[in-house]
């Protein structure tokens, strides 16, 4: 039976209803969600998938489970997955505490992840609000701890529409609790291969080969377990029946997945990445302007930072600002200043970026989609035209530039900041602008949807020295009617 706290709901709804315009419906279809989803659907929630399946713009949908989660409905977490079994192999319920190395005992790999490649943005409902099965790990069946708790995702093979889950599940020859203090007993029968064991919890695993010539008698295979190690007995095991008995020393429950993996995923020296369904990333996450706005306190690490293999930087920058104060006056000027602050604001919210800072009349932005930067650059000129044309005296000369690529998270000044070479280049990019032009990188007009984007549009390119980049750089000049 379905329990949910109708006041505390109803309280929440309220301040999210109350929090922006919705999308007829959405308030509604989210509700629903709450009220009648089964226990499994309401924890991990992909907004993305949760806005196909509804027919919800989705970044209507990412901004309304940030609002639910800001208001308490649901609780935020930061899941690294292993790009080759799509386990969830850690998670994180803020962004400081994130890191993002991982090791997949099920795989045998381990490595680094940006926050943009296998950081997954999830969403599970309040325990305060609708307790599920899944809050209390301890309780979980051993079916649902291992598959519903660790293998919540629907990576596919590469290429093809078959999960991984449904294959690992042919190979899997057990699965059990580890009590401490106590000795557990899994029999089965194995094939050619190998025999391999994980903790999903911890990761911890082994690994043995299955060779010789196939018994009829049980091998006997003994596994001491210490918390964080699994010691077999035995170098290799034969074909044939196993008797499996694994001794947990440690001060807590453990648990084991025993996989006969076959001879020839045994030979993948190299496994490859699963396809996974579009999520919502950490890097995305970072640049939108919703998540900024509503979580502030969050912060990276400041002895490390968080890489981030693809982010867009748009700078903006007002032409002649000097001489505007100077003939203004500060207070005329200002008040221009911050009307463009308002402009450029909007629109970068509205193309799905987030601006970063300010810079004294400079806006630095950021996108997770090269193509939003492009759409909120065309947007801002448009807006800055309409301002101007209904307004008289001086209007508002602005300039831009763009460039894609790698980056570092930071927190500085107690602002979620970008470091790094890419962020350099944008800023120099904007720099050979002219007014009422844009100025992009090649790396930005070669990066997916931009060229068709601009096809209706005058394009120039140029040569230009970047700083950090040997020799001239292509820079391509957006000329506007």
């Amino acid at each position: 039976m379905t329990v949910v706290d109708d006041r505390l709901l109803e309280s929440k709804m309220t301040k999210v209803e109350q929090a922006r315009a919705w999308s007829p419906r959405v308030i509604s279809k989210f509700e629903t969600l709450i009220r009648s989803a089964d226990d499994h659907s309401l924890y991990r929630v992909n907004p993305l998938a949760f806005a196909r399946d509804r027919a919800i713009a989705e970044p209507e949908a990412i901004d309304l489970f940030l609002h639910a989660a800001r208001c308490g409905l649901f609780d935020m977490s930061w899941d690294v997955l292993c790009p080759q079994s799509g386990m969830v192999l850690d998670s994180f319920g803020a962004l400081r505490t994130l890191k993002t190395h991982y090791v997949c005992g099920l795989c045998d790999v381990s490595g680094d992840t940006d926050l943009d490649d296998f950081i997954e943005v999830t969403f599970s409902i309040s325990p305060k609000l609708r307790r599920l099965p899944h809050h209390d790990p301890e309780t979980l069946p051993v079916e649902d701890f291992h598959w519903n708790l660790h293998f919540g995702h629907d990576g596919r093979l590469p290429g093809q529409d078959v999960r991984f889950v449904d294959v690992l599940r042919g190979f899997v020859r057990g699965m059990t609790f580890l009590p401490p203090g106590s000795t557990t007993v899994l029999r089965a029968d194995l094939g050619a291969g190998a025999l391999a064991g994980v903790n999903v919890q911890t990761q911890a695993a082994f690994a043995v080969p299955i060779s010789g010539d196939p018994v009829l008698a049980p091998t006997l295979l003994k596994i001491d377990y210490d918390g964080k190690r699994f010691l077999p007995a035995l170098p290799a095991v034969p074909p044939g029946p196993i008797v499996i008995e694994v001794t947990n020393r440690g001060p807590v429950r453990g648990s084991l997945l025993a996989i006969n993996w076959p001879p020839e995923l045994v030979a993948l020296t190299t496994k490859p990445a699963l396809d996974f369904d579009p999520y919502v990333s950490g890097g995305a996450l970072l640049a939108r302007q919703t998540f900024r706005q509503l979580f502030r306190s969050e912060r990276v690490d400041e002895k490390e930072g968080l890489g981030i293999r693809q982010i867009t930087f748009l700078f903006t920058d007002l032409k002649g600002s000097t001489a505007m104060y100077e003939r203004l006056g500060d207070l005329n000027a200002y008040a221009l200043v911050r009307e463009h602050f308002a402009l450029v604001n909007a629109a970068v919210q509205q193309h799905s970026g987030a601006v970063v800072k300010t810079i004294g009349d400079a806006v630095m932005a950021a996108f997770s989609q090269p193509s939003d930067a492009i759409s909120a650059a065309l947007h801002i000129f448009e807006e800055i035209d309409r301002f101007n044309s209904d307004h008289d005296g001086p209007g508002i000369i602005l300039k831009i530039g763009a460039h894609c690529g790698p980056s570092i998270a930071v927190t500085l000044n107690d602002n979620l900041d970008y470091f790094g070479q890419t962020v350099n280049v944008a800023a120099r990019v904007q720099s050979l602008a002219e007014a009422g032009q844009v100025c992009i990188s090649e790396a930005l007009h070669s990066a997916p949807g931009v060229s068709d984007m601009l096809a209706g549009h005058h394009v120039v390119a140029f040569d230009a020295p970047l700083r950090g980049v040997e020799g001239d750089a292509t820079v391509y000049r957006i000329m506007r009617g």
